[in-house]
């Protein structure tokens, strides 16, 4: 690629990291706040007009600590709700492909095996917040949204959940694996295999992990865990493998 054609926010986020080991750095831009602020239309879209993007990977918003979305839900509105919507409006006003960063919260986390067109009910604030961002953008038909279920390796926190459920996936191996489906639209999940998480927290901690029961914590899903095989069949066509990017 001769021109850097792909636009990614959220440039300080430790995911951007790994998206800038895996994107060709002679074709992707990787923004910050300071430069491609989301809350200002006006001065995104007038940093666009200088540029010819094709592609634009929306990591930015906020996340941690999840208290933050109980605690300040204006700031929570305005970075993952107005700020998303922002960037679908831009993206429709410069015809760019958007590749909006969900979660596996927006579903119920109750029975686990989510598909793509499971019905939504998030658990938190947080999910509601992303959720929020969802509606913008699939208003935009040329998008994707991803349902990702990832965390870091290793597993950072020093307590894990006994009795619940999810499918992580690591940060690193999401980040390989977006290249491969930046033509894709609609919405997809993006996770690992399933697995309890205190089990998977044992497995790839480099420290001792103690463990917490689901039933002494408040407001926590029981089972995130995602039905990945629209993932796995796309993958396939490219004449990948899902296990070329889990553990």
């Amino acid at each position: 690629m001769k021109n850097k054609n792909i636009l990614i926010t959220g440039k300080t986020s430790r995911f951007c990291k790994f998206l800038k080991s895996n994107l060709d750095p002679k074709s992707s831009i990787f923004t910050s706040s300071k430069e491609f602020n989301i809350l200002d239309f006006s001065k995104m879209n007038k940093y666009l007009a200088q540029k010819k993007i094709k592609y634009l990977i929306h990591v930015a918003g906020l996340s941690r600590p999840m208290k933050i979305h109980e605690k300040n839900i204006s700031k929570s509105i305005d970075l993952n709700i107005i700020g998303t919507a922002n960037i679908v409006k831009v993206c429709k006003k410069n015809n760019i492909k958007l590749i909006y960063i969900s979660t596996n919260y927006v579903y119920p986390g109750t029975n686990g095996n989510y598909k793509e067109d499971s019905p939504l009910k998030p658990f938190n604030n947080y999910a509601w917040s992303k959720l929020g961002g969802e509606a913008s953008v699939q208003l935009y038909k040329n998008s994707l949204i991803l349902r990702v279920s990832m965390t870091d390796f290793p597993f950072v926190h020093k307590k894990a959940i006994k009795g619940a459920t999810t499918s992580f996936m690591f940060n690193k191996y999401v980040a390989k694996i977006i290249p491969f489906i930046l033509e894709e639209r609609g919405i997809l999940n993006l996770g690992g295999k399933t697995r309890e998480i205190f089990s998977f927290a044992k497995k790839f901690s480099d420290k001792k992990i103690s463990g917490i029961n689901f039933n002494k914590v408040k407001n926590y899903p029981k089972n995130t865990s995602l039905n990945i095989q629209k993932l796995i069949k796309i993958l396939k066509k490219k004449k990948l493998k899902i296990n070329d990017f889990i553990k």
